[in-house]
């Protein structure tokens, strides 16, 4: 929990960044309080300034799938820096990753490296309109795609929408050729290719959400999306950047069984450095400059230290046993949904591969209308649990994640813990 020395680092941060963060979700608006500062990592722990340790299920937002500081990544990070920390010009080890991605997720034939996954999608986004010489474009609530403009769009409420944008400074005709609807409304997605079907470039959604909380497709909707993309010569976006190499070696449509046209990716790929990537077919990606006519830059493109990070993890991970990963989230998301059965307290849960959610609701939540009708008794969850030495995500609206770090007595103390926080909570209702 936080401390009096968190609360005056935080003023301090305050009064130059603004909010005091240099990402919103770290100011623990979404739960209140004052966050705690990191001071070091190293497996699945953190260690804040007083050198008090917690079990992490943030992972810094998922990129720490083998756990903070992988020894084998930070050697390799330390030896490639002494040849200099940036180029501006082509490295063989951006083709060695490169390749790595496609050997690892078949679906991409030719892939472009970036510096973040608000880069990827945006460009993704870009080439699909240039592929198609359309438009518009289907996002749907709940599943975040970056900041740039057009995606910064509120949904409409359970009917399709014409896009309304939800933050200052993104002007409306930004946002004119954004659709969207709801997660996992096969209603409402085939109402709107009936409308402008012929004039969609493409759908895009993150195929495990993770920032409205975890949710999962229905096999309706993924089924219903693919028909309409080929029907209508729509091209299919994966928003991996969360779920790739995450929730399983291959990412979620390795799980899924289903091969995008695009994919963009992230977090994992760079080790815990910063990093996107984008790709997809062949002919597609054959548009981009200097191969093609669509522009896009990046002076830190393929920054060796990333690509180095990146690369080694997943090397490692070529290996790695998805199968514990798994087991380990659903030993906590079991033991959570337990706890609360004990006390009184409804809970939904549900995870894939090293990714997990959960929700204080008394029916599955399948979009993000309704994980906003679950229970704010989160807040006071978190709370409790972090003041027992657990970091969860600061929201009720983020996944978790498990890391191959994690030991069955980390998980198996996290649910000890659960059970107390939550018998604590209905003793106080």
């Amino acid at each position: 929990m936080a401390t009096s020395a968190d609360h005056q680092r935080f003023e301090r941060a305050q009064k130059i960044i603004p909010g005091g963060v240099n990402s919103p979700v770290r100011s623990f608006s979404g739960v209140g309080g004052t966050p705690v500062f990191i001071k070091k990592a190293s497996g699945a722990y953190v260690w804040d300034n007083q050198n008090k340790k917690y079990t992490d299920y943030v992972g810094s937002w998922g990129p720490a799938i083998l756990g903070h500081a992988h020894p084998d990544v930070i050697a390799a990070v330390k030896n490639i820096a002494d040849d200099g920390l940036s180029f501006g010009a082509p490295t063989e080890l951006e083709t060695s990753l490169a390749e790595q991605i496609t050997i690892m997720m078949p679906s991409i034939e030719m892939v472009r490296l970036v510096s973040s996954g608000t880069e990827a999608c945006m460009s993704a986004i870009r080439l699909a309109r240039a592929f198609t010489k359309r438009d518009k474009f289907i996002k749907f609530s709940g599943c975040y795609h970056g900041h740039a403009d057009f995606f910064l769009v509120q949904a409409g409420s359970g009917a399709a929408t014409l896009g309304i944008p939800n933050s200052p400074g993104v002007p409306a005709s930004f946002t004119q050729h954004t659709l969207t609807c709801g997660f996992n409304d096969v209603k409402a997605v085939t109402e709107l290719f009936r409308k402008h079907g012929k004039d969609i470039a493409s759908v895009i959604l993150e195929p495990f959400v993770g920032n409205a909380g975890f949710i999962r497709p229905s096999d309706e909707f993924l089924q219903t999306l693919q028909s309409l993309c080929k029907n209508n010569d729509s091209l299919l976006i994966f928003d991996e950047v969360m779920t790739g190499f995450r929730v399983a070696r291959g990412g979620a449509q390795e799980v899924l069984n289903i091969k995008p046209d695009l994919t963009t990716l992230g977090k994992v790929i760079g080790g815990g450095l910063p990093v996107g990537a984008y790709g997809g077919r062949k002919d597609i990606m054959s548009l981009m400059a200097p191969l093609g006519p669509v522009y896009q830059a990046g002076t830190l493109s393929g920054n060796p230290l990333a690509v180095t990070a990146g690369l080694k993890t997943l090397q490692i991970l070529e290996s790695a046993s998805y199968e514990k990963l798994a087991e380990h989230s659903r030993k906590l998301m079991d033991g959570f949904v337990q706890a609360g059965k004990q006390y009184g307290i409804p809970m939904q849960s549900d995870f894939c591969g090293g990714m997990f959610g959960f929700f204080f609701a008394d029916k599955p939540v399948r979009s993000f209308e309704d994980a906003k009708l679950a229970s704010p008794i989160f807040k006071d969850f978190f709370h409790k649990m972090l003041e027992r030495g657990f970091y969860l995500a600061p929201s009720a609206y983020e996944a978790g994640f498990v890391s191959f770090a994690h030991t069955d007595s980390d998980v198996s103390a996290t649910v000890a813990a659960a059970h107390e926080v939550l018998r604590e909570i209905s003793h106080a209702k």
